[in-house]
């Protein structure tokens, strides 16, 4: 007896139904037969009796080789989760009183990751007394927003989590992660190239 491997496919002697509809190798109506004679059928066509629509009445069963077919199936699942988009939700952290150079880094950073595709989470420390301190937080937080409209919208608004005052942000769009990566990785390489090439004038 064919093993399906906890798959949930039933095969042969693994069918429940006492009658089954019919399909041959070719896609034709057979039509309803008992299962027993139905296995016996497939197996002398060289093929196995796969339950397609178990939930029909009676359930549809095919002749199919088993073995090929789960192959394809886990082809098929193979390239579709190639084609899932694996988001990752990264964090950037600062204070309220953060100076405006490193202000300027941490958004040059989040735009690189909502570019990239990820989620962004950006978080402000607020500790105690520093609550007086919380329309600065959001101003912050709404400057960075602001900034990021075209390559990122707000998830999450602002709110407060523990002792962070955070907003989670969103890529407007999906991009291929590996080409915005080769895309800077080039453009740190010119730069290089450039510094070097201004060292020995």
């Amino acid at each position: 007896m064919k093993k399906n491997k906890d798959n949930g496919i039933r095969v042969n002697e693994q069918i429940r139904a006492d009658k089954v509809r019919v399909v041959d190798e070719n896609g034709k109506q057979v039509g309803v037969m008992v299962l027993e004679e139905a296995i016996r059928m497939a197996r002398s066509r060289g093929y196995d009796l796969v339950e397609v629509a178990p939930n029909a009445n009676p359930p549809v069963c095919k002749f199919i080789n088993y073995d090929k077919y789960r192959y394809e199936l886990a082809k098929k699942e193979k390239e579709a989760r190639k084609k899932q988009v694996v988001m990752k939700i990264k964090e950037i952290r600062m204070t309220y009183n953060i100076d405006t150079h490193d202000l300027n880094v941490k958004k040059k950073k989040i735009r690189e990751f909502l570019e990239d595709g990820d989620k962004v989470k950006v978080g402000i420390f607020i500790r105690g007394r520093e609550m007086v301190h919380l329309d600065r937080a959001e101003e912050i937080l709404n400057e960075i927003a602001e900034e990021m409209k075209d390559v990122g919208y707000v998830e999450k608004k602002p709110s407060m989590e523990g002792k962070r005052y955070t907003m989670v942000l969103h890529p407007v769009k999906q991009k291929d992660r590996g080409q915005r990566q080769k895309e800077r990785a080039r453009s740190r390489h010119r730069k290089e190239r450039r510094e070097e090439k201004g060292k020995e004038e």
